[in-house]
């Protein structure tokens, strides 16, 4: 059975007299893609940068490859590498560029053959020698993310990696998280979009009102919906019924 990566258990947090996490408790697998669900407000970000040192919880603890997030902070920080919902990608710079700073920034031995490495694994060699400003959104996404393998990195967290992207490169990204996943890497994104989640994640949990509502993999939380009712055909819940009945909102066409 795969290690547990990332533990989370009973984490608080308020901001002033705002409650916004209220005993958040999930752990994921080495080498799984957990997709943490929520609308605006939720406190997806709040888990992660709590899960990343960059944010202390009220009261509870987490662990990160089995290093305190309090106390062992720098252990964790070197297990992990954080893309938030924005590309952190330098414009002025080429791709290449932009690889070979992040490796010399962690002190990589050898930063020209890591970007080169990176630049073909994510299929970024034609362009890079461009500058980054050339690239699509899909490409910056692809680079942002290539940019935080740099120093293999046991655990990656993606906050709504595909904000603001097209299909097709929504679909690029998509593809690049799978192999990650298929390497090994652990993955925790969040993300409102619920197509996402039903397509990339091993599990799947719902952040509701500071808490996990539901926890589990697709076919588990379908199991939480009454049986589907025969008509001619049999009609199986798509994720986002599931997550509009849990959180008891309706869903708006």
């Amino acid at each position: 059975m795969a290690d547990t990566v990332i533990q989370a258990k009973d984490l608080h947090k308020s901001f002033k007299t705002t409650k916004v996490l209220r005993g958040v408790d999930f752990e994921v697998k080495q080498g799984e893609i957990f997709a943490l669900l929520g609308s605006n407000g939720a406190g997806k970000t709040t888990t992660i940068q709590i899960l990343s040192t960059l944010l202390r919880a009220d009261s509870g603890t987490a662990t990160i490859a089995g290093f305190d997030v309090v106390h062992q902070a720098e252990e964790v920080r070197n297990s992990i590498s954080l893309t938030g919902q924005f590309a952190a990608v330098d414009d002025m710079l080429t791709g290449r560029e932009n690889l070979e700073l992040i490796a010399k920034l962690r002190a990589d031995s050898q930063p020209k053959d890591t970007a080169s490495s990176l630049l073909k694994r994510f299929g970024l060699v034609d362009a890079a020698d461009r500058q980054s400003s050339t690239y699509s959104g899909g490409m910056k996404r692809r680079l942002d993310i290539a940019m935080s393998l740099i120093g293999t990195p046991a655990v990656i967290f993606l906050d709504e990696p595909t904000t603001g992207l097209d299909p097709e490169a929504r679909l690029e990204v998509w593809k690049t998280i799978k192999e990650l996943s298929k390497g090994g890497t652990t993955i925790l994104l969040t993300t409102q979009q619920l197509e996402e989640a039903e397509h990339l994640a091993d599990k799947i949990a719902i952040l509701h009102g500071g808490k996990i509502i539901a926890n589990g993999t697709l076919a588990e939380l379908k199991r939480l919906l009454p049986p589907t009712k025969k008509e001619y055909i049999e009609k199986q819940p798509t994720l986002e019924e599931i997550f509009f009945a849990i959180t008891g909102k309706k869903e708006t066409k």
